[in-house]
């Protein structure tokens, strides 16, 4: 099963595609992909419900979120409410080893995104600070990495021993599904998709058309 765990829409403030744009132009394009999770930034969406695209489109659209901390930008699936209780999602200065610590406390999964990319990517963070306990898994294909910054995250998950995934990072319709991750098994829930993550049993891949 083939999910982009990296989007973003209008729900986002530098966000400029619905979710029915994302669904149509994945059917369009025959994009290989089985669904997507909705990472808006320093916010939990609850409000949204996307159970009718779901139906229309036969994907599966699961919500989560880019909180930033300390040590650069981090995805956050399984968000409920003694989440959100943990840590303010809206504050930029988060300390990563709290947000890691409160994820795992309350059933969540968080892992550091882009974390080649300067400023707000972990390693930058690690050249200047030093590693931070707790990080397990990163995203090493992220859909919009410049050239150097995958291979930087491949170079250094390595080096670490972490696992690695893969999410469009789209903030346009046109982007979805650059990158994505590949499950070994079916997930139909949060739920699903935040026990595969725990599992390690996944890859990034990259969907991009040859240039």
């Amino acid at each position: 099963m083939i999910l982009d765990l990296h989007t973003h829409s209008v729900q986002s403030d530098d966000g400029r595609a619905k979710v029915a744009n994302y669904c149509q132009w994945i059917r369009k394009k025959e994009i290989p992909l089985d669904g997507l999770v909705l990472t808006e930034h320093r916010q939990w969406d609850e409000t949204s419900d996307y159970r009718a695209l779901e139906d229309e489109y036969g994907l599966l659209i699961l919500k989560a979120s880019e909180v930033e901390t300390d040590y650069g930008h981090v995805l956050v699936f399984g968000v409920n409410d003694d989440l959100v209780n943990s840590f303010d999602f809206a504050d930029v200065t988060n300390p990563l080893p709290e947000v890691l610590a409160a994820a795992e406390r309350c059933g969540a999964f968080a892992a550091p995104c882009h974390p080649g990319r300067k400023n707000v990517g972990l390693f930058a963070h690690y050249e200047k600070k030093g590693p931070v306990e707790g990080v397990h898994t990163v995203e090493v294909l992220n859909g919009g990495s410049i050239p150097g910054e995958d291979e930087l995250s491949i170079e250094k998950a390595a080096e670490f021993g972490y696992r690695g995934f893969g999410g469009s990072d789209s903030h346009i319709v046109s982007r979805v599904g650059f990158c994505a991750t590949e499950f070994e098994a079916d997930i139909a829930d949060i739920g699903g998709l935040v026990s595969a993550l725990y599992s390690g049993a996944f890859k990034a891949v990259n969907l991009r058309e040859p240039v």
